[in-house]
């Protein structure tokens, strides 16, 4: 059988678009990884880092992204669905990929929350406070007020993706370091920002790990507090809408 050319174009299309997943799920499992990692080391009775405090988490997942955007620079390493939702309304990446994208996002989050509770195992069964291991996994305010919990998570995201959207025409290439921008975007959101809600800034990041908390035989767990889950997931997603609107409009 002898194919034709577009049969040959359908073919290495369907290769990329496999390899685009592969590499957003395995980018966000490394992001997760030490993400939730940092967190863990922080919170977790009797861990070396029990208590060092906001700035080692700030610190840790700033340059969790700029490693983890460095290894997936293949697929553009969006590593969060409010960047690919911005990546469509801005013609940088085809509709038929937002799915895919997404998913992969969602299971690289929920195996690499997972794999963090397996290596701080003892230390989640040491921690008696249901809250403190569920904040190894998912985000939640310091005040709870639905519309600024939602405000907050509006305003961090839309700094993120108008900032990734303005960069490349306000800088030159910065070869190994490309990453760094977005890495140092996302410290000075947690530096700056996140003391309200804990600056989920991705959908994938707090749903995923909360979903993985929630089927874990995790001890003493508690609950996974679906009922301000939405939030972190809602805000980034109108964040990105608005701050792709504001630039695709100057």
């Amino acid at each position: 059988m002898v194919l034709s050319t577009n049969h040959h174009y359908n073919l290495f299309e369907n290769i990329n678009f496999m390899g685009n997943f592969m590499t957003e799920f395995i980018g966000t499992t490394f992001l997760l990884v030490l993400g939730c990692g940092v967190v863990a080391n922080v919170v977790l009775k009797d861990t070396k880092g029990h208590g060092s405090g906001w700035l080692v988490i700030t610190m840790g997942w700033a340059m969790t992204v700029f490693m983890a955007v460095s290894i997936s620079s293949a697929s553009g390493a969006h590593l969060n669905p409010a960047v690919s939702i911005a990546m469509v309304m801005a013609g940088k990446l085809p509709s038929s990929e937002l799915v895919p994208y997404i998913s992969a996002q969602m299971l690289g989050a929920l195996l690499g929350s997972s794999i963090v509770w397996l290596m701080h195992k003892d230390h989640f069964d040491a921690t008696e406070d249901p809250g403190t291991k569920l904040a190894v996994f998912a985000t939640g305010p310091a005040k709870s007020n639905t519309f600024l919990n939602l405000l907050s998570e509006f305003i961090g995201t839309f700094v993120l993706i108008y900032a990734i959207l303005e960069w490349p025409a306000t800088t030159t290439d910065l070869g190994n370091l490309n990453p760094l921008p977005v890495a140092l975007i996302v410290l000075a959101i947690g530096l700056c920002l996140g003391g309200t809600t804990g600056y989920a800034i991705n959908p994938a990041r707090d749903l995923g790990p909360r979903i993985a908390h929630a089927l874990l035989p995790i001890k003493g767990k508690g609950m996974s507090n679906w009922g301000y889950s939405w939030i972190p997931v809602v805000g980034p997603i109108l964040g990105a809408v608005a701050a792709t609107l504001l630039s695709q409009a100057i």
